[in-house]
């Protein structure tokens, strides 16, 4: 199964179009957050999505589960979580909620882990990325006991590959 996902894209409506685009064989597109979009957006539309700290339509949900073909994926931007600082908040809400697969944002910062089976996973930033150049968004591909995590940039061209 593939998932796309992407996060603080800060009013590039055209972007997320364009990524959805580059992957139309994905099972699922989740936003998590901060597109300063209105939530009924054309641009949006197809995203499973959620509000950031940025986004003032009271019609995104703080945080999304979503049930993806038996995994359990939990979505929020961060902000409430102060994954700036430390993830054990999300941690523990992951927890609570049974995920496999933890989608975030916020921090404009791209980066995987796999803690206790369970994956975490930052997008990055489409509009501003911090501790690199490149701007991006990510694809995860499952298996039933495997997640690889390919980073890919604005052009769709990679920036790294990760296997668990």
């Amino acid at each position: 199964m593939k998932i796309v996902v992407l996060s603080d894209t800060h009013r590039d409506a055209a972007i997320i179009p364009d990524v959805i685009a580059a992957h139309p064989d994905a099972a699922y597109y989740f936003h998590c957050g901060d597109s300063e979009l209105a939530y009924e957006d054309v641009h949006i539309k197809d995203c499973k999505r959620v509000r950031g700290n940025c986004d003032y339509d009271v019609n995104y949900p703080v945080e999304e589960v979503v049930d993806v073909e038996g995994k359990t994926v939990f979505m929020t931007h961060g902000h409430l979580f102060n994954v700036k600082t430390t993830l054990t908040p999300l941690a523990m809400r992951a927890q609570e909620v049974n995920a496999n697969i933890v989608l975030f944002g916020h921090s404009h910062v791209l980066g995987a882990e796999l803690v206790d089976g369970t994956l975490f996973l930052n997008p990055g930033s489409l509009k501003s990325p911090r501790g690199r150049k490149e701007k991006s968004y990510a694809v995860i591909e499952t298996t039933a006991d495997s997640y690889s995590v390919t980073f890919l940039d604005d052009q769709h061209q990679l920036i790294t590959k990760i296997n668990f």
